[in-house]
């Protein structure tokens, strides 16, 4: 674990979130919004999103056609518009720090309830996307065939004594930029050691 973690720091020294947002809910709403997007498009149509609706009380009050033409560039737009509004509505004027509440919300999972809860009340806990899962599994930190959850469960045994959210971040981070799925700079990771995709093991 040291050996990753000293590694993830010389390589990503200041890691942080690179969704935009300014207000609690607005990073939950950008969170559940980038489901099978990319954090970039998700900041294109937040930026006109918030500045149009720049409170919940207006965002409970829009139209679902306005919230669709906003968002549609990110895809599945009808449903996450739908998400937009309940989930204004159902907030009390903030994000409580709340898991089960949370995860009551539409479109909001565990990852995204984890995203939210590192990043502003701080809660230790690593939030798993594709790129996490795909880095855990070429590092040996999880099988193969694990499920997301029991990925999770993995790297926060694996990592309890280092800064949960901070290793997130990096790790999402290390799998978007270096670890790529697609042609992943490997020549000098200096964890090719102990990765199996480098072992020529085509696992993820």
């Amino acid at each position: 674990m040291k050996e990753i973690v000293d590694y993830l720091n010389e390589l990503i020294p200041n890691p942080k979130c690179e969704l935009n947002y300014n207000k609690d809910y607005e990073l939950l709403i950008a969170t559940m919004l980038s489901a099978q997007t990319t954090d970039k498009r998700v900041n294109m149509v937040t930026e006109v999103l918030f500045k149009k609706y720049d409170s919940l009380d207006k965002l409970k009050q829009a139209k679902i056609e306005d919230i669709i033409d906003i968002i549609r560039p990110i895809g599945t737009f009808n449903k996450k518009a739908s998400n937009v509004i309940e989930i204004a509505k159902r907030l009390d004027g903030y994000v409580p720090n709340d898991r089960d509440f949370l995860e009551s919300l539409p479109g909001v999972g565990r990852k995204t309830a984890n995203v939210v809860l590192s990043n502003i009340y701080h809660v230790p806990c690593i939030a798993v996307d594709t790129h996490v899962e795909r880095v855990s599994k070429r590092l040996n930190l999880a099988k193969k065939n694990d499920t997301v959850y029991e990925v999770e469960k993995k790297l926060t045994k694996k990592f309890k004594n280092y800064d949960l959210c901070r290793i997130h971040h990096q790790l999402v981070l290390f799998g978007r930029y270096y670890c790529k799925a697609i042609k992943p700079e490997c020549e000098n990771c200096k964890l090719k050691n102990i990765c199996k995709k480098e072992k020529q093991f085509k696992y993820f």
